[in-house]
């Protein structure tokens, strides 16, 4: 059975570690992006507690050099991903949680006002694991069910200028074909060379309309 989505956009059967780092969408602002994002705290490591610790705001500066650099930032996303395919929700998805940061898509900024963003445990060297493609694939469409969400992009696809994520293992062809075997069609928005030729090739940004005209997206 497909997993559900409460009123206020909690995923019936996950973890919910509330983060008090979020606040109310802006009136009569639907929610059309999903925005993925890749995540490992300390950088490198998977499996602790941290990544809890900093969208709560309880990670120690002085468990980790590279946390000192965090610990004042306020951060969340709707949902993790853990490697073992595991979902911890942060954030309801009525709510707007702060992941996208300063942020543009096809002409609109303030990207957390109208997306949903996913957290996928991992980094820009090891690659994803089977259970999260599966578990990610799985949640996009509860959330696509939900919302009229019509696209999928990277954290690189909205903030090409300081952002990278979900990074070069991400396999965006191994998850668009997972979406595909559900039978709602999705297709490739256009992105930028520059972001071409950063992630080597790997085309990031994903449009669930199988009308969605190709376009590039302008940035800011």
């Amino acid at each position: 059975m497909r997993p559900k989505l409460t009123e206020e956009g909690v995923l019936e059967g996950a973890r919910f570690i509330a983060s008090p780092n979020f606040d109310e969408r802006p009136a009569a602002c639907g929610i059309e992006l999903l925005v993925v994002h890749y995540i490992s705290l300390p950088p490198g490591s998977f499996g602790g507690p941290a990544i809890e610790e900093f969208f709560t705001n309880r990670l120690d500066p002085r468990a980790h050099p590279f946390f000192a650099t965090i610990a004042n930032l306020k951060a969340s996303a709707h949902f993790l991903v853990r490697r073992s395919g595991a979902v911890i929700q942060f954030v309801p998805c009525a709510k707007r949680a702060w992941h996208a940061g300063e942020s543009t898509w096809r002409g609109k900024p303030r990207c957390n006002d109208f997306s949903i963003g996913i957290e996928v445990e991992g980094d820009e060297k090891k690659p994803f694991t089977a259970a999260q493609y599966r578990r990610l694939a799985a949640l996009t469409r509860v959330l696509m069910a939900r919302y009229p969400i019509s696209e999928v992009v990277g954290h690189c696809d909205i903030a090409p200028s300081r952002k990278t994520d979900p990074g070069p293992q991400f396999d965006w062809a191994r998850y668009r074909a997972m979406l595909g075997m559900n039978g709602r069609a999705v297709r490739r928005a256009g992105i930028g060379r520059r972001r071409r030729d950063a992630l080597a090739g790997k085309t990031s940004a994903l449009a669930a309309r199988p009308r969605l005209r190709r376009r590039t997206p302008r940035r800011r």
